[in-house]
């Protein structure tokens, strides 16, 4: 830490196990998931009821991609946080 570089991840957080890694990865997978499938057939079954073909498809899409990444972006914080 002399040369004024600021410390790596790997310096500040000790190695992930295995099964830590792959839990980490299934709840990023979930987080993404859950909202592109709630909005995207939530957008689908208003379109198909006010009669407006991909267009709450598409608002309920970039919805849920919105609050996916802001979600996703908040919990890496979480982890990177020394």
């Amino acid at each position: 830490m002399t040369d004024g570089k600021p410390p790596s991840i790997a310096d500040r957080k000790p190695e992930m196990s295995m099964w830590a890694s792959l839990s980490l990865v299934w709840e990023i997978g979930y987080l993404i998931a859950i909202p592109a499938f709630l909005f995207g057939f939530g957008g689908a079954y208003l379109d198909q009821h006010v009669g407006t073909s991909p267009l709450f498809v598409l608002l309920g899409l970039s919805l849920a991609l919105t609050a996916s990444m802001l979600v996703v972006y908040r919990r890496v914080q979480r982890l990177l946080r020394p």
